[in-house]
């Protein structure tokens, strides 16, 4: 097996490394707050220290772990008002690239835009309106609609720096209840506002919806505290 991992590049180990580990901490199998024990992962992935290190400097460029002083690396845990802000700053960015991709997406873009919401409305999660998660890059309707306003400002920041942390969290809530099949429908429309070039409607609905998955959101998290404090109060 030694004799096999040599023979691999080293930048091909760490890029399955970091695939791999990005894709369990985004899908939660590497839950917020744990911690990251280079022996552990190493042994649970099969992966070699090297790799190993390279990958973990790679999650902390794309703030899915943090180095904490005298704590180690943990996977990143935003806090409730962390969270909603970053989902105010989504709302009015996000608004912004709707509006710049009514103006500026192709005719054969917009064809695609469609074609990924067809394949959408075949998930059985979706169907049965339990779940709507999308796959990353291309598949991913906000990341294909930020890709076409042309704006490369926007598409660093959204696409870059913020979007698979944005991940983590759109996945950990892409199942709240009644939601799925809304989102889609709000998906539909956005769409249809920039295949009418109506850049200040597209951009309103994108504000909404994302507003929208914001107020979901805040409604679970403060069911979860308040459930976790009543837990607390009953054992004392």
């Amino acid at each position: 097996m030694a004799e096999s991992d040599h023979a691999i590049p080293a930048a091909t180990l760490s890029d399955g490394a970091f695939q791999r580990l990005q894709t369990a901490i985004v899908k939660g199998e590497i839950p917020p707050g744990t911690r990251i024990s280079e022996q552990f992962l190493s042994t649970t992935f099969g992966i070699s220290r090297g790799p190993l290190r390279e990958a973990i400097r790679r999650l902390e460029g794309r703030r899915l772990v943090v180095r904490i002083p005298h704590a180690g690396v943990r996977v990143v845990s935003l806090s409730y008002e962390e969270l909603i802000e970053l989902y105010h700053v989504r709302e009015a960015l996000e608004g912004m690239a709707c509006r710049l991709a009514a103006q500026n997406m192709s005719d054969e873009e917009i064809a695609n835009l469609r074609d990924i919401l067809d394949t959408h409305e075949r998930h059985a999660g979706l169907q049965a309106n339990q779940s709507y998660y999308q796959q990353e890059g291309d598949l991913d309707i906000h990341f294909v609609i930020i890709q076409g306003s042309k704006n490369k400002t926007l598409s660093d920041m959204l696409c870059g720096d913020l979007y698979h942390l944005v991940r983590m969290y759109r996945y950990k809530f892409s199942s709240t209840p009644k939601r799925p099949q809304k989102a889609f429908a709000e998906h539909h429309r956005i769409i249809e506002a920039i295949a009418d070039r109506d850049g200040e409607l597209a951009e309103m609905l994108m504000r909404r919806h994302i507003s929208a998955s914001r107020r979901n959101i805040e409604r679970r998290m403060l069911e979860q505290r308040d459930a976790t404090t009543s837990s607390g109060g009953s054992t004392q």
